[in-house]
């Protein structure tokens, strides 16, 4: 590589920033030789079939579950006219219909991320084809990888124009960032009010044949049974996950043939429900209709919840389940309730138990018990996912995830949210006791989500699938239409329960949102405060140090330069070991990185200065392990030394000739020469038996001579360097700030899993370099 003569720009800045640009490229050589090495699995029909079954007890046991409390929580006070039933089954009808079959089933599940749903699935599909995320640590080599996939838009077409408008401004990115953990906290509420509101409905039928029997029995058959559930969720899954399918397909075809009877033994004109104009005539009816609304929307809870699991099914799977058996049963369940209704106006509250006939009740309880607790799970199961994709993009604290299935890594246990989850479910249950007020306080929670669905799905269906701007308009007007009627429903509820999710919502909003301001101060103070790589190398080949023998590991979240952690040990410790590698660990807005792309590894100076720089990129839904983490960086760091060889034989074979600017210094011309073995290259199956002779210009080691020294640096032992950065607020700062930045931010660090447990680094190899971060 030449030397490039200086121009006049250059020189105002000095030959040490020239200097210091060739030294520091980003790693484009080795993400240009990537290659797409996966192929979606076609699937056989019998296979897809054989999923869909599966689905069905992992999917859609929150939505099957519904029919327990829908129909209680709209007529709270009984009937007065059977027209609002039918009125009622209508709006029940048309909002599986456009919501859960339109809206969900057809649309939004296509919007996964590579298999990945839920609401941060949504937004690392909108960072990768938009340039919005708050923390700017990607690059463009990032975009190389097998399952980035974004694309490139025409400079006037609408998806341009729609990039342009999202990256111009950061309230934007802040704005849209918000609106996705808005929509998270309104999961994790689900994960609080699914279990109480299914279970509780579920043990109230134990009291329908027994009046006798007091609420406060059902309430503690049911804090018991959540206490069970939760206590189980360490367990997994994988275990039982064999019996979910069965159970709930028994109970979709229960409910199902139970409401076809009704309808046939009752009243079959409630049939007549399926015509739009009954939502027209029961939406005139006044302010009490209106106030129904809040009951109705729990028809369509659990689709949030379908989203996020969709990541276990392929969407075809998860399509035929649905439309072939939930919601035929759905249907007939609805409209064999509403028939019963029509002529026992006083029974709504136990509507659904009183329908079912003697012969078969007890067999019904049992099932809806179990079938309760499986939709339930799913919920959970759910709200484990999306946390962990919410931590892998630094916008949650760090937690202990446990993976509870060594096949399926999407199946996950956090202790620290699964004993949250249960103290709140235990106080709604007990709190409120009877399930009308925590219907409403569920109607609340799953109207905000699907709103916030909506809005993430614009810029998606005009970025990510470039639709055309009337179906677009289509979608959004329709849903928006659905929604903000239910929203404006539930608001006249907010102080019936409706403002449990609220205050959750809001205190996981605040926790999130403190954390990634801390998180992004922190990087901001890295990429500001880090040191030139021309300047270390200044130094010499020592770096003015005491080698000692070994490997040290300094982490950083900087993919270039020099973090400010390794110059401040060193001004304190003038020692250091004989190779230093500078570990940059991402977690990138993508499901997953394949293990061969994971690891891109440069050189940094010469041969003898034994430094290096390893960017680590990882998924949303990759596992650090320790024992591979560290085997391969070794083997990253010794096929690169093989590479390295590789590639100068092949420059020197074609007698490339390298010629330096006569007016530099003669320490910069041998790091100018240095520069021309700044290449790197990924973790990959390339064939290293073959005999490589190493021609490199100013190389003062062998291929094997420097391989045997890394042998020996790393059974030397092996130390990692850790960032301790403390973050305080600056003294001329607002109040609310410290408070947010001295108070919660530092307590929500104290709390939560330090990086050194989440590497699994040994206690005797870690090296903590603290420092104090004013913002």
């Amino acid at each position: 590589m030449a030397a490039a003569p200086s121009d006049g720009g250059q020189n105002s800045r000095g030959n040490m920033w020239v200097l210091d640009q060739r030294l520091d490229q980003p790693m484009e050589e080795e993400a240009g030789r990537l290659r797409d090495v996966h192929r979606e699995k076609r699937l056989t029909s019998a296979a897809i079939l054989r999923l869909a079954f599966q689905s069905l007890g992992v999917v859609f046991g929150d939505l099957g579950t519904s029919p327990l409390y829908v129909f209680c929580n709209a007529f709270p006070r009984g009937v007065d006219d059977p027209e609002d039933v039918v009125g009622a089954l209508s709006l029940i009808v048309y909002s599986l219909t456009l919501v859960v079959l339109l809206k969900y089933v057809l649309v939004v599940l296509r919007a996964n991320d590579n298999g990945r749903g839920g609401t941060f699935a949504l937004y690392s599909l909108l960072c990768r084809h938009a340039k919005i995320k708050t923390i700017p640590d990607q690059h463009r080599t990032d975009e190389e990888l097998t399952t980035y996939s974004c694309q490139t838009y025409e400079d006037n077409s609408l998806a341009a124009k729609v990039k342009w408008w999202l990256e111009a401004h950061a309230y934007k990115k802040n704005t849209i960032l918000i609106l996705v953990l808005i929509g998270t906290c309104m999961v994790i509420g689900d994960g609080i009010l699914t279990p109480a509101i299914s279970v509780l409905s579920a043990a109230s039928g134990a009291k329908v044949n027994h009046p006798e029997r007091s609420n406060d029995a059902i309430i503690i058959v049911a804090v018991i049974i959540l206490i069970g559930l939760f206590s189980m969720q360490h367990y997994g899954t994988d275990r039982v996950g064999w019996l979910f399918a069965p159970i709930v397909l028994l109970w979709f075809v229960m409910i199902g043939a139970i409401g076809a009877m009704n309808i046939w033994k009752y009243d079959h004109s409630v049939l007549r429900a399926f015509s739009p104009v009954c939502v027209y005539w029961y939406l005139r009816r006044g302010h009490n209709i209106w106030t129904s609304l809040g009951g109705i929307i729990l028809s369509i809870t659990g689709t949030e919840a379908l989203f996020a699991d969709v990541c276990l099914f392929p969407v075809l799977a998860v399509q035929l389940a649905f439309t072939l058996v939930v919601f035929p049963c759905l249907l007939l369940a609805y409209a064999g309730q509403a028939a019963y209704i029509t002529k026992n106006k006083h029974h709504v509250a136990d509507a659904f138990y009183l329908s079912i006939p003697d012969v078969i009740y007890w067999p019904v309880f049992i099932v809806a018990a179990a079938a309760a607790v499986i939709g339930s799970q799913a919920t959970i199961s759910a709200t484990f996912s999306i946390i962990k994709q919410a931590q892998a993009l630094r916008c949650f604290p760090r937690v202990k995830i446990i993976h509870t299935s060594k096949e399926n890594l999407n199946q996950i246990y956090i202790p620290d949210i699964n004993w949250v989850l249960l103290i709140l479910c235990i106080a709604v249950t007990a709190g409120f006791g009877n399930k009308s007020q925590i219907g409403n306080a569920y109607g609340t929670a799953v109207v905000i989500d699907m709103l916030v669905t909506t809005l993430l799905m614009i810029p998606i269906m005009l970025l990510v699938w470039r639709s055309h701007w009337i179906l677009v308009t289509a979608f959004a007007s329709l849903s928006l239409l659905v929604e903000l009627t239910y929203l404006s429903a539930v608001l006249l509820k907010v102080d019936q329960g409706g403002w449990v999710p609220l205050v959750v919502a809001a205190a996981f909003l605040l926790t999130m949102y403190v954390w990634h301001y801390g998180t992004k101060k922190r990087y901001e103070f890295e990429m500001h405060s880090k040191v030139s790589v021309a300047w270390i190398l200044g130094l010499g080949p020592s770096l003015g140090l005491v080698r000692v023998p070994g490997i040290g590991l300094i982490y950083t979240e900087l993919a270039s330069g020099v973090p400010r952690i390794f110059s401040h040990f060193i001004t304190n410790l003038p020692a250091i070991h004989s190779v230093v590698v500078f570990v940059c660990v991402k977690y990138l807005p993508v499901y997953s990185v394949p293990s061969e792309e994971r690891f891109l590894v440069k050189r940094i100076g010469p041969k003898d200065y034994h430094i290096f720089r390893c960017v680590v990129r990882y998924g949303y839904k990759d596992l650090h392990r320790k024992d591979d983490f560290e085997k391969m960086l070794f083997e990253s760091l010794t096929l690169f030394v093989h590479m390295e060889a590789v590639d100068e034989y092949y420059s020197d074979s074609t007698n490339v000739v390298t010629t330096t600017n006569g007016s530099t210094s003669s320490s910069a011309v041998d790091l100018t020469h240095s520069s021309s073995v700044d290449t790197s290259v990924p973790v990959q199956s390339y064939q290293s038996d073959c005999q490589v002779r190493s021609f490199g210009r100013n190389a003062d080691l062998t291929v094997h001579e420097e391989l045997e020294f890394l042998n020996k640096c790393r059974d030397a032992g092996v130390v990692h360097f850790l960032g301790n950065t403390i973050i305080r607020a600056q003294r001329d700062s607002h109040f609310l700030k410290k408070i947010a930045v001295n108070y919660m931010y530092s307590f929500l660090r104290r709390i939560c899993r330090e990086k050194s447990v989440i590497f699994k680094v040994p206690h005797e190899s870690l090296l903590n370099v603290g420092q104090v971060l004013y913002v």
